[in-house]
C-alpha cells in the first residue's frame, strides 16, 4: 500500500506542478485546490468521506479500512513530497504521460491488494464486480467528464494535457486490471 500510494502521490505532484487536473475525486480536489488555494491533501481526504459507506456495504470492511488508509496516506504524501523533492523544470506533456502512468500503476497496486483511493474508484470496482464493466473504461469516462469541467477555469491546452493524463492513467488500468488476473492474498 505504501508503494502504491507513493506512486500515486508522485503522479499527483507532477500534475499539480504542471497545473493539470486528474479525474475522479482527485479531480474534484484539484478543482477546489486551484479555485481556493486550500490543501489538496485535505480536500482529497474530505471529498472521499461519503464513499466509505458504499465501500463498506458493497466491498466489505477489510476493503474499506484499506481504502481509508490509502486515502489518508495519499493525502499526507501529496502534501509532504513537494518538501522532499524539487522540480526545477517540467514539460507539461511529460507531466501528463508520466503522471498518468505513475497514478495508474499505483492504483493498480492498490486494486490488486483489495484497496483503492476511495471515491469513484470504489464505485467502478463495484460496477466491475457486479456487472462485469471494465473498471478502466468506466473510470475513463468519469475522469474525462470531470477534466472537461476544468474548461470553466483553465485554458484549453491545460485541459487537453489533463485529458491525455487521464487517458494514459485509465489505459494502464484497462489493460492490466481484469477479472481473474493476479489478486494478492
Amino acid at each position: 500500500m505504501l508503494t502504491g500510494c507513493l506512486f500515486v502521490a508522485l503522479g499527483v505532484v507532477l500534475f499539480r506542478q504542471a497545473g493539470l487536473f486528474a479525474g475522479g475525486t482527485a479531480g474534484l480536489a484539484f478543482l477546489l485546490h486551484y479555485a481556493t488555494g486550500w490543501s489538496f491533501g485535505l480536500l482529497f481526504f474530505l471529498i472521499n468521506l461519503p464513499f466509505y459507506w458504499l465501500a463498506w456495504r458493497r466491498l466489505g470492511l477489510a476493503f474499506t479500512l484499506k481504502t481509508f488508509a490509502a486515502v489518508a496516506l495519499l493525502a499526507v504524501f501529496a502534501e509532504v513530497l513537494p518538501h522532499w523533492i524539487g522540480i526545477e523544470r517540467l514539460d507539461t506533456g511529460f507531466a501528463a504521460v508520466a503522471g498518468g502512468l505513475l497514478i495508474g500503476a499505483g492504483m493498480l497496486m492498490l486494486f490488486r491488494h483489495k484497496a483503492s483511493l476511495g471515491g469513484f474508484n470504489v464505485l467502478v470496482l463495484w460496477l466491475q464486480e457486479r456487472f462485469g464493466w471494465r473498471a478502466g473504461h468506466v473510470q475513463m469516462a468519469m475522469d474525462c467528464a470531470i477534466v472537461l469541467l476544468a474548461l470553466l477555469t483553465m485554458g484549453g491546452a491545460q485541459v487537453l494535457w489533463s485529458v491525455v493524463g487521464a487517458v494514459v492513467l485509465n489505459l494502464t488500468l484497462a489493460v492490466n486490471h481484469r477479472p481473474g488476473r493476479y489478486m494478492a492474498v
